[in-house]
């Protein structure tokens, strides 16, 4: 098997992440996107093995005991994110490179394993204010869930210069085409 590169796109839930990483999947045919596995419910239009792979708690941690996932942890109390091994060398077996869509902590534990091989990417949203604008507008989220979100974002914020680049998400095509640069010159290394 072929090792290729990740390219890792962290930051807080609502920083734009998600559409910078789509974003970039729509420019580079050489890039594949990492789907995580998760033990929570999906949410929307969210497919299975498409946007997650759900599984059930008992399933994770299953998984976790045969040591298959390259990083996990309890994101929220009671639910699990992790990236299986599985699903990086399936990338690689295409010959593309991997993109994450990841949190914070997932991603940093993601450098550290493959060190050189990995951009580690922080998205900056303008402020905390409007990060909490933004969840709260995608109407997903209960009010609960809301608080634990805004709580672990202002956590998260604060590992940012661990990162490999603080990419500053003020306006949408800007982040973009940055982020572009930044992946084009990482692969072509």
């Amino acid at each position: 098997m072929k090792q290729g590169k990740l390219i890792i796109f962290s930051a807080p839930s609502g920083a734009g992440k998600t559409t910078i990483v789509k974003h970039l999947l729509q420019k580079f045919p050489n890039l594949s996107f990492s789907i995580s596995a998760t033990t929570r419910e999906s949410r929307g239009a969210e497919v299975h093995e498409n946007d997650y792979y759900f599984i059930t708690k008992e399933d994770f941690l299953h998984r976790v005991a045969r040591q298959e996932f390259v990083e996990f942890e309890e994101v929220y109390s009671g639910t699990f994110y992790g990236t299986l091994r599985s699903e990086i060398e399936r990338i690689w077996n295409d010959d593309k490179h991997v993109i994450f869509d990841i949190d914070v902590e997932g991603g940093l534990r993601l450098k550290r394993k493959y060190e050189q091989d990995a951009l580690a990417i922080f998205v900056q949203p303008p402020s905390l204010e409007v990060l909490k604008e933004r969840l709260s507008g995608r109407g997903t989220d209960s009010e609960e869930k809301l608080q634990e979100r805004f709580i672990k974002a202002e956590k998260e914020l604060q590992y940012a210069d661990k990162f490999d680049v603080i990419l500053k998400n003020y306006d949408l095509e800007t982040a973009c085409k940055e982020a572009e640069q930044l992946v084009a010159d990482f692969i072509s290394k």
